[in-house]
């Protein structure tokens, strides 16, 4: 009977190692999965950094003369605006001078007959120049970055 009670436990005595070469397996692979992982995305695919679009580079800026826009309950607005277009869009391409006349069609078209205190409040003049520049953006084909009130006087 002394044996009965000693075999047991050399069997658990042999089975501890074997379980801990097993986890030790299992931990491993999960390591080597992880760095092949970390690896592929880092070195095939750029850590992302390369798919992020590139900052334009700024180009030439075209600076329309002001122009005189009427505002509701007779009052007048004289705005000026410049584009800065973007290096690649050159300012109108193929060595032509840019031209402006669609985004002064826009700005007259978003800002006539507004009433004067939308106008006056510079949340809302913002948030009207955010939309005037996507609008502006789509019309010349993300040829330009960013548009400037040269002058804003409102009477």
């Amino acid at each position: 009977m002394a044996t009965t009670t000693k075999a047991p436990a050399a069997d658990e005595a042999a089975e501890a190692p074997k379980k801990s070469k097993k986890m030790l397996f299992i931990v491993v692979g999960l390591v080597v999965v992880v760095v092949a992982a970390a690896a592929y995305f880092l070195l095939l695919k750029g850590g992302g950094e390369e798919e992020k679009e590139a900052e334009p580079v700024p180009g030439a800026v075209l600076v329309n003369e002001p122009i005189t826009l009427n505002l509701a309950d007779g009052h007048y607005l004289k705005v000026g605006l410049a584009l800065q277009f973007t290096e690649e869009a050159g300012g109108g391409g193929h060595g032509a001078s840019p031209d402006g006349s669609q985004a002064l069609d826009r700005l007259i078209e978003q800002f006539s007959n507004r009433p004067v205190g939308e106008l006056s409040s510079p949340e809302s003049r913002e948030k009207l120049k955010e939309h005037l520049l996507e609008e502006i953006k789509h019309d010349y084909h993300d040829g330009v970055m960013d548009i400037y009130f040269t002058e804003f006087v409102i009477q």
